[in-house]
């Protein structure tokens, strides 16, 4: 974990250094952001337009709250309702050679990102990536899409919205509470109050109606669920159980927001952790990396990381995938909503 994250969450020592030194930068962000969202709001800057609704899946602080689930969990409902979805994405890190760019089986993470590439082959959804999120809209209508699910983008005012989610790390919350660079948040708490829902990532439903209201609101509360273990090479997918049954101890890495989460998961599943090893967020892997974790031993990562690790995968390589759980009352809410954004 970088030491900037460990002020911003962990109030490591180097806070009384460090938050002094970034606030007068902390401060031409926040000018910076408050004069461009106000230039949206008196129409000084002009809001893009799609014909069909838009659902925005955002937070208002850094990555690795878990809004890429909530964007899987969002394609599955809309096809309950008959919708047939379509996402857009940023694409980070993803260098296709021109925009917007669609994928299809063949798209890989260094071309579209990892995060668009995880989404696409879990949905086989139509997918679409670049920063011109408007061009990306338009192009997915042209594919028959009838609701678009944008992942991330909520501070992109550009792109028109029907739906805003915001999706909190209910572990991390939102650290020190202040702007970049002195803390980790894009946006003030007062943001929250805008919101259509504010989804807490690791907050169960009996725990929910502890948190405070915010606004308008609505709060949901959200587990990623771990159920089996895949093979990276052979697509072999075993439950838990019987994987834990054979291999109690593995290694594991994760190159995502918050890698503890991801470790803190195998745990509790009850995995004894042999080697463990967090990188930063979007981490372009190469083989050598894995030189040093014992063979002997399972290594797990995040399905996010192998999408970018297939091409020179191990035989000890698995991943696993996380999905979004939902308590059932709150779905039917969160159905009801795109309901009535997907008949105007």
């Amino acid at each position: 974990m970088r030491l900037i994250e460990k002020v911003w969450f962990f109030r490591h020592p180097a806070k009384y250094l460090l938050v002094p030194l970034l606030l007068p930068l902390t401060l031409v962000f926040a000018l910076v952001s408050c004069l461009r969202r106000w230039a949206y709001r008196l129409g000084l800057k002009k809001t893009g337009h799609l014909d069909k609704p838009v659902i925005v899946v955002g937070n208002i602080g850094i990555g690795g709250n878990g809004k890429t689930p909530v964007v899987i969990f969002l394609v599955k409902l809309c096809r309950s309702l008959g919708l047939n979805p379509g996402v857009i994405s940023r694409g980070y890190g993803g260098q296709a050679g021109s925009y917007p760019y669609l994928l299809d089986e063949n798209s890989t993470a260094e071309v579209a990102g990892d995060e668009p590439v995880l989404i696409y082959q879990r949905c086989l959804a139509p997918v679409a990536v670049g920063a011109d999120r408007i061009a990306s809209g338009q192009l997915l209508l042209e594919q028959g899409c009838d609701i678009i699910i944008a992942d991330d983008g909520l501070q992109h005012y550009r792109l028109p919205r029907q739906l805003e989610l915001i999706v909190v790390d209910g572990k991390r919350r939102f650290g020190n509470g202040l702007l970049l660079p002195a803390g980790p948040l894009r946006e003030g708490k007062r943001r929250l109050k805008q919101a259509d829902c504010i989804i807490y990532n690791g907050v169960t439903e009996n725990n929910l109606g502890q948190e405070k209201i915010h606004g308008r609101a609505e709060n949901i509360s959200m587990l990623l669920a771990p159920g089996s273990v895949c093979h990276l090479t052979t697509g072999e997918l075993l439950p838990i159980a019987e994987f834990l049954q054979k291999f109690p101890q593995v290694n594991a890495m994760a190159g995502i927001g918050d890698p503890g989460r991801f470790f803190s998961t195998l745990t509790t599943q009850g995995f004894v952790l042999n080697q463990a090893q967090g990188f930063n967020d979007h981490h372009d892997f190469s083989a050598g990396e894995f030189a040093h974790f014992d063979e002997s031993f399972p290594l797990l990562m995040t399905e996010k990381d192998a999408v970018k690790c297939r091409e020179f995968a191990r035989d000890n390589m698995w991943f696993v995938p996380v999905s979004a759980a939902i308590p059932e009352l709150q779905q039917a809410m969160l159905k009801e909503k795109i309901s009535k954004i997907a008949i105007k």
